[in-house]
């Protein structure tokens, strides 16, 4: 009852401060005042204000959103905490080998493409000096 008294004051007020802005003849602010004090009054006749005050005044209301302020203080800590561990990739299981460790190499043709780690690549043979020649060749060409 009392939410109510309230909103139907706060309407009237505003409607009176619109009239006086009506009257000096500030036609445009006077209809954004007046709306603005129409909203209170609307809440009323929804019934959103008597629920709300309802939702105010109950302790199971308030133990609720204190239990939702508990549970997103927990969550926002354990994000936290997780990023200054670096995440939680390292918890599943870092040990893994990449899906597919080739997949950033360069493309080569399939004659002198290499697979593998570089411990299993065998040591610098034929088609390592071919590509070598070819830059020396590249570079007298260009007297470096």
């Amino acid at each position: 009852m009392i939410a109510e008294t309230v909103c139907s004051a706060v309407s009237a007020a505003g409607l009176g401060i619109a009239a006086i802005t009506a009257y000096r003849k500030r036609f445009l602010a006077a209809a954004r005042i007046a709306a603005y004090s129409l909203i209170p009054v609307g809440l009323v006749m929804t019934g959103i204000v008597g629920w709300l005050a309802g939702t105010a005044f109950s302790p199971t209301a308030w133990a609720g959103f204190g239990l939702l302020g508990g549970a997103w203080v927990l969550f926002m800590t354990t994000r936290a905490i997780e990023r200054r561990r670096g995440g939680a990739r390292r918890e599943r299981g870092a040990d893994r080998d990449a899906v597919a460790p080739a997949a950033s190499a360069p493309s080569l043709d399939p004659a002198t493409r290499r697979s593998g780690s570089p411990a299993s690549r065998p040591a610098a043979g034929a088609g390592d000096e071919d590509d070598f020649s070819e830059i020396e060749a590249i570079l007298r060409k260009h007297g470096i």
